[in-house]
């Protein structure tokens, strides 16, 4: 259970009752599960009432798709927002995700929920869709031939091997790296032989 610093006489400092709930569903929802956690084992978690909770959200799932929300909110700028790597080596850095990582929220959330309509999934749809999007604008920066189709393969490789290393228990990235680069070089035409300058007498 998540531990919360707490003042004199127990009570609690530092983050607000809202930024309380939000680190406690983080936790719990990654550890157990969305549809494991209820609304008592979170506030009891949060140290606030029900009655807060729902003043600052109207529902579990309203709290649900903010906590998807809040995981990545500008879709991977430690990637994509790199200044110091090409566009094909900031393609190929959306593969490096330590092993250790958990199960990506947003399939786990969409996998779980089991209804398109609710507000987390189609969240989820939109991330995905933001990610796929963000890799078709780099893969375009690296002179692919056809953007969109690369991009698209390239989030179903990443997603793919976020899925296989949590069944397998095994990491599969760089496997998915290999394949990214393959399927990279075969988009991008290669440059045309240098011609040698010719020399005057």
């Amino acid at each position: 259970m998540t531990e919360f610093e707490k003042g004199p006489q127990g009570r609690r400092r530092g983050r607000g009752a809202r930024e309380r709930i939000l680190g406690a569903s983080q936790q719990l929802f990654r550890d157990q599960g969305i549809n494991s956690t209820g609304m008592d084992q979170l506030c009891a978690a949060a140290q606030v009432s029900k009655r807060t909770a729902y003043q600052h959200f109207t529902s579990k799932d309203e709290l649900v798709a903010e906590y998807l929300r809040r995981f990545d909110p500008d879709v991977m700028p430690g990637v994509f927002d790199r200044t110091d790597l090409t566009p094909r080596e900031r393609l190929l850095a959306a593969f490096e995700i330590p092993a250790s990582t958990p199960l990506c929220p947003y399939i786990g959330a969409a996998v779980e929920l089991h209804d398109p309509q609710h507000p987390a999934s189609q969240y989820a749809r939109e991330y995905k869709t933001a990610i796929a999007a963000r890799l078709t604008e780099t893969a375009r920066e690296a002179g692919a031939t056809d953007p969109e189709q690369l991009g698209e393969q390239l989030a179903l490789l990443i997603d793919g091997a976020s899925a296989r290393t949590r069944v397998l228990n095994r990491d599969s990235f760089p496997t998915a790296a290999a394949i990214a680069a393959v399927l990279i070089d075969n988009a991008i035409p290669a440059s045309p032989p240098r011609q040698p300058s010719e020399s005057f007498a």
